[in-house]
């Protein structure tokens, strides 16, 4: 079945991924694509957004996207950038504001009777993030809202359906920004809604089952979500030609081995343990960079799963769980200007050797639309329901060398901090958390005796799908607690800190 869908143009926004969010929540398809591989608009869109942009459209390497091809055949909405685009190629001026607009504003001027503004308030809050700011609009256009800085903070054209608004409606700081996308999806560009998690269980199955006809697939199984709803998936449409693995990389938390193998028993997939913590130890020894971990953690991950599908006659695919937010991160997903911030065990090809093809069933939803996803098919809300762990595990949680002992140290700081979470009815309240083993010792007492050894650093974070995250704002008493009880119970720690850092600036994890 062929999805309406809503194209987005991407100029290099840090918040394009949360538009396409966005559309998705209102069960439209949405697509991600470079402006520079823009020609047509495709049969199946429906309309298209303009993102916004780290560049000014007065910039002589500026975007400029091909207007034409799309101007008159859908509705079209310009945010930020795309606005002033929009503008200025239209007859309008776009300089340098003199009192930039950073941060929440309220509309004072909304026609309400415009069918983009439809519902929205006078003073609804509204989130800019912008130098430039449009001075006129030219003939073609026609304003609709305002703020108290901001003359022209939306528009539309007097002819065409063509919209422009100059803050951002897919950051929650923009209260009334769903209602607005809401307006424009569906009232303006008539979508139905009809992409939900059902249809995409249905029609996921029945394209996996149609691409692997009868070979043989094998999947890494982490015990995590996204490995789990792939599998589930998997299974649904292949059955037992599906042959899970789950490896013991000796950079798991404390007994997940054992338990995350008993957490499969009853879902009716063919799970096979395999302890290779020799392996990737004896990878990662001496190995202090990030990214050299990283890709040593790739490497021994994949010659794990070539000697694994060697025992499975006919394995002919390799699945994995890659999930939106991996690609993003590891590579610009959209093709477009975007920097790569770290490389994923799970994300890119495989090597020549390795006579696997790969196949990705979840590759381009975000975490929360996993989690409605296997929902949906019937996976248990316990594994639902766990934290992100990330693939190459407490490696890059130990900042530095990895050694046996400190993954030891690590282990138990952690178990400490997650059963702390639990027990204290907050593991649910907290989208992921973690321990950090820090490369520096410090000096304590304890008892009579100076002490210098290790510091860790807690995490916590709030978020929906890993793009953007919060730091939790957890009770000082469980804090305090937690802290005593690592310090008392591991050998070898004499410090705890707390990491009261969001995503962006920073990451989630620390590697």
């Amino acid at each position: 079945m062929q999805h309406e869908r809503i194209l987005i143009l991407d100029f290099g926004s840090q918040y394009t991924q949360l538009i396409a969010r966005r559309v998705r929540e209102l069960n439209v398809y949405s697509d991600i694509i470079p402006w520079s591989h823009f020609d047509e608009v495709p049969s199946d869109v429906k309309g298209v957004i303009l993102s916004g942009s780290p560049h000014s459209v007065r910039d002589s390497n500026a975007p400029r996207p091909h207007l034409d091809a799309m101007l008159g055949q859908v509705p079209v909405l310009g945010v930020c950038y795309g606005a002033q685009y929009l503008a200025q190629t239209h007859g309008g001026s776009v300089e340098a504001s003199d009192s930039r607009e950073y941060g929440r504003a309220n509309l004072v001027e909304v026609n309400s009777k415009d069918p983009l503004l439809q519902g929205v308030p006078i003073e609804s809050q509204v989130w800019m993030s912008h130098g430039d700011t449009i001075l006129s609009l030219g003939d073609q256009f026609e304003p609709i809202c305002s703020t108290h800085d901001v003359k022209f903070a939306g528009f539309r054209d007097v002819k065409r359906p063509v919209w422009g608004i100059q803050f951002h409606p897919e950051v929650w700081h923009s209260k009334d920004g769903p209602l607005l996308l809401k307006n424009f999806v569906h009232g303006i560009c008539g979508c139905s809604g009809d992409w939900t998690p059902a249809s995409f269980a249905d029609e996921t199955v029945a394209n996996l089952r149609s691409q692997i006809g009868e070979d043989q697939v094998i999947l890494g199984l982490s015990g995590g979500v996204d490995s789990t709803v792939a599998a589930a998936l998997l299974h649904r449409a292949i059955g037992s030609q599906l042959h899970c693995i789950f490896v013991d990389n000796g950079l798991l938390r404390k007994n997940e081995f054992e338990e995350v193998l008993e957490s499969y028993e009853d879902m009716g997939l063919q799970v096979k343990g395999v302890r290779a913590a020799d392996r990737f130890l004896e990878a990662l020894a001496g190995e202090s960079d990030p990214e050299t971990k990283r890709k040593a953690i790739g490497k021994v991950f994949v010659d794990v799963f070539d000697d694994a599908s060697k025992k499975v006659e006919g394995a002919h695919w390799l699945a994995q769980g890659t999930i939106y937010p991996d690609v993003i991160e590891s590579v610009s997903a959209t093709g477009g200007p975007s920097a790569t911030i770290k490389s994923h065990h799970n994300v890119g090809g495989l090597p020549d050797y390795m006579k696997l093809k790969v196949v990705e069933p979840l590759r381009l939803l975000f975490k929360d639309e996993v989690r409605r996803v296997g929902k949906e098919i019937g996976v248990k809300q316990s594994i639902l329901g766990r934290h992100p762990f990330p693939g190459p595990g407490l490696a890059i949680r130990i900042l530095g060398d990895i050694t046996a002992e400190k993954v030891q140290i690590l282990q138990e700081v952690d178990h400490i901090w997650i059963q702390g979470l639990k027990d204290a009815d907050l593991y649910d309240e907290v989208w992921q958390a973690g321990a950090i083993l820090l490369p520096v010792q410090s000096v304590g007492v304890m008892g009579d005796e100076r002490t210098y050894e290790q510091a860790v650093a807690l995490r916590a974070v709030t978020s929906t799908d890993g793009m953007t995250a919060d730091w939790c704002h957890l009770p000082y008493p469980f804090l305090a607690k937690v802290s005593n009880d690592i310090i008392n119970k591991v050998r070898g720690v004499n410090r705890v800190v707390y990491d009261i850092s969001s995503k962006p600036p920073a990451t989630i994890e620390w590697e």
